[in-house]
């Protein structure tokens, strides 16, 4: 495992999300995704973290019902089948000890742990936008972007296009790979920080592509759930992400 995949686990254990409310989170304050998915300090078992937003916060583009299932219902199964899971797990129960091992430990601990860690990636690379103003990146990560993909459309594209071609359920993802960019999908609740994982490296942008993320509203649409999303990403968090060491 590199030093800055080494680096992003062992940050993403220190502080758990659960005990800080909205108002204590700020794109300035809240460092690329330090505080993420933590265990709490109940027993060592993972909790689920709170939005750091307002169920509604996403209209109109994700509507406050799939809100409401989706991190209270959906996310809420992962964490307490993980905790399930690991009750008789003797392994290393961080997540760097999770994912390195995912091709050969239980099932359950692999798709729940996966679960719960992509969801709370999820939901904070994403922000309120009510009024559907433009929302793009900016300095290094647009850079990066540009370098990479040479526009930011194309970019757009192919990442559009890979997330509708997800067979099934899965993930979309913008990683950083040994210094460049590049967009994979993940299958079931795979991430690139996982052993069993085809292209690994640090997630920069996720996009979850599960039909309960989006069947309410867009009921089998995904294009248009896709377009949606593009309008509520947090890229202040993205650029705080891909600049961490």
């Amino acid at each position: 495992m590199d030093n800055k995949r080494r680096d992003f686990l062992r940050k993403s254990a220190l502080l758990g999300l659960a005990g800080i409310t909205t108002n204590l989170i700020s794109e300035e304050k809240l460092n690329a995704l330090d505080n993420l998915a933590a265990k709490t300090t109940d027993g060592g078992k993972y909790s689920l973290p709170a939005l750091p937003y307002a169920y509604n916060a996403l209209e109109p583009f994700i509507d406050e019902q799939t809100m409401k299932l989706h991190h209270d219902k959906h996310h809420q199964a992962y964490v307490d089948k993980l905790n399930k899971a690991l009750e008789t797990y003797t392994g290393d129960t961080t997540w760097e000890g999770i994912f390195s091992q995912a091709s050969k430990i239980d099932v359950a601990i692999r798709n729940n742990g996966g679960g719960h860690y992509n969801h709370s990636l999820f939901w904070q690379l994403m922000k309120s936008n009510p009024k559907g103003e433009a929302n793009l990146p900016a300095g290094k990560l647009m850079d990066a972007i540009i370098a990479e993909f040479n526009t930011f459309d194309i970019f757009k594209k192919e990442f559009s296009e890979k997330s509708l071609k997800v067979f099934g359920s899965g993930w979309c993802w913008l990683i950083e790979q040994k210094g460049k960019l590049k967009i994979i999908t993940t299958p079931n609740q795979d991430n690139p920080l996982m052993d069993c994982a085809s292209d690994k490296g640090k997630p920069i942008l996720c996009l979850d592509v599960w039909e309960h993320a989006y069947y309410l509203k867009y009921q089998n649409k995904r294009t248009d759930y896709i377009s949606a999303w593009w309008n509520v990403i947090n890229w202040q968090l993205a650029e705080n992400q891909f600049i961490s060491e």
